[in-house]
């Protein structure tokens, strides 16, 4: 360089310029920097002269300090040019896959190393610099301590994987793609077609969410729209409404593979707060697909004539309130009067004792597949089924034997309340099952009054008991029937050699 430095660095500016517009022609995807880059390539080049006419003044002295500036320069752009050509052009055709954190440590070590021998050839010594000035030392290690700790966090955050382009996250109240992951920042883009810039350091110290599974390559996100619905409805006629919805909604992007899911979350006052719980395999239509299940679920639960629920206060402002209470009681003691005239056990009661029996029934839902009664407990009180059917079971060495399904206007647990014996079956709501329970205190008083109903009483649970030992036996006899079946089959497989 000390023969023709003007000619050397002119040719290493023409070189450069050939090798920008070489670039340009494989059509890049970063054009505007390659751009940029021809642009500083032409301002060194006028550096360059204005070197050369300094030395003709002669400014030695100014001259060098712009040639060094220049041999800097020229230099990082050419790093430059090698990194955009072998991360950008040549890795991606030979199906290599960086993180653009890699080019970023790429040219920042080549061009470090070069500044520091672009220095030593004009006779500065940034090591030793740096070795004898303690402060100096100090005062950069200070002012990049940030810098080396975003770098350091982009590098941990390639390294174990936590994190990739193109991932959807969740970091506090931003949601959005992850566009690319830099030396010092990681950017998302939202759903609103805005960047945002996260420092690396900031994203290694704090919490953030990736959405989806890191074991399934096929995106499953759950999302959860949410119900306030009146409290009229069963729960199980509600969550299979909102279930078979989504099944039929035909929402793109909504996969039936899991399964939706509708839960009760929450019973408050006046209203039950359902989650229906869908799963999507596309990010991006998070609202909109949100949006289409509410349309679709709000339809079917008006098909069904499911309401929604709202918070309201109540008041009666006529006169006569004492009078309207009175009256819906006595409306709610004629229904339960008439469930109970209908049922032969009570069929000898008077209409006065009927009365009496009605003002102590206690409403007893029972959701389907719950246990209304169970075999051996004992408990002093009877069921009414008002609604629904229920299962009839005996238990016996672990094992359970369907006898019989009771329907509306069925009772359960007579021996219970007149005897005090331990149930004799278990019981259990093949269907939402609505009961009305009748304890032993309610009916003393009524035998105290006319003990002859016992007798009465008696013949007409003799002849259900009757009607439960036959269920028993029939049973039994099946259970024998199918053991012998069983054993006479396995017989025969033995004696022609099927089972060999």
């Amino acid at each position: 360089m000390s023969q023709n430095p003007h000619v050397q660095l002119g040719m290493a500016v023409l070189v450069a310029l050939l090798l920008g517009v070489l670039l340009l022609a494989l059509k890049p995807k970063n054009r505007a920097t390659i751009r940029n880059l021809l642009v500083g390539l032409l301002l060194l080049g006028a550096l360059l002269l204005a070197a050369h006419l300094l030395q003709a003044v002669p400014a030695e002295r100014a001259s060098m300090v712009l040639r060094v500036i220049v041999l800097i320069g020229v230099g990082a752009v050419l790093i430059r040019f090698g990194c955009l050509f072998v991360f950008t052009s040549l890795l991606p055709r030979l199906r290599v896959d960086l993180p653009r954190i890699a080019e970023d440590l790429a040219f920042t070590g080549l061009f470090v190393a070069w500044l520091i021998y672009g220095l030593h050839g004009a006779g500065l010594d940034l090591g030793s610099l740096l070795a004898t000035s303690a402060v100096i030392t100090a005062v950069l290690a200070f002012s990049m301590q940030d810098t080396l700790g975003n770098v350091l966090g982009g590098v941990v955050l390639q390294l174990d994987d936590s994190l990739r382009v193109g991932d959807w996250v969740r970091i506090d109240n931003i949601s959005g793609r992850v566009v690319d992951v830099r030396w010092r920042h990681t950017a998302v883009e939202t759903r609103d077609r805005e960047t945002v810039i996260i420092p690396n350091g900031w994203m290694v110290k704090n919490r953030f969410t990736v959405i989806g599974s890191r074991r399934d390559p096929q995106l499953r996100w759950r999302r959860w729209v949410w119900f306030n619905l009146s409290l009229d409805t069963p729960p199980s006629e509600v969550i299979s409404t909102l279930e078979d919805c989504v099944a039929d909604s035909g929402v793109p992007h909504v996969v039936l593979d899991p399964r939706p899911s509708a839960v009760l979350m929450e019973v408050g006052q006046g209203y039950a707060r359902y989650a229906l719980r869908f799963w999507i395999c596309e990010a991006q239509p998070d609202d909109p697909s949100d949006s289409a299940i509410r349309q679709h679920a709000l339809a079917a639960l008006a098909r069904r004539g499911i309401g929604l629920a709202v918070v309201t206060e109540e008041r009666l402002v006529i006169k006569e309130n004492e009078r309207r209470r009175a009256s819906l009681a006595a409306d709610e003691i004629k229904r339960r009067k008439r469930l109970l005239s209908e049922v032969d056990l009570f069929s000898s009661l008077s209409d006065e004792e009927l009365t009496e029996l009605a003002s102590h029934l206690v409403t007893a839902p029972y959701p389907k597949g719950s246990t209304i009664t169970r075999q051996g407990r004992v408990a002093h009180w009877l069921y009414l089924i008002v609604s629904g059917n229920a299962d009839v079971w005996m238990e016996q060495d672990g094992e359970r034997t369907h006898l019989a399904t009771l329907m509306p206007g069925s009772v359960v647990g007579e021996m219970g309340m007149m005897t005090g014996d331990a149930r004799r079956a278990t019981v259990t709501a093949r269907t939402d099952v609505a009961c009305l329970r009748l304890g032993k205190i309610a009916f003393q008083s009524i035998l105290r009054a006319r003990p002859e109903i016992a007798s009465e009483i008696s013949s007409v649970i003799s002849a259900r008991e009757g009607q439960l030992d036959l269920a028993r036996q029939a049973a039994a006899s099946r259970n024998e029937n199918q053991v012998h079946r069983e054993a006479l089959g396995a017989r025969i497989r033995a004696f022609f050699g099927l089972d060999e």
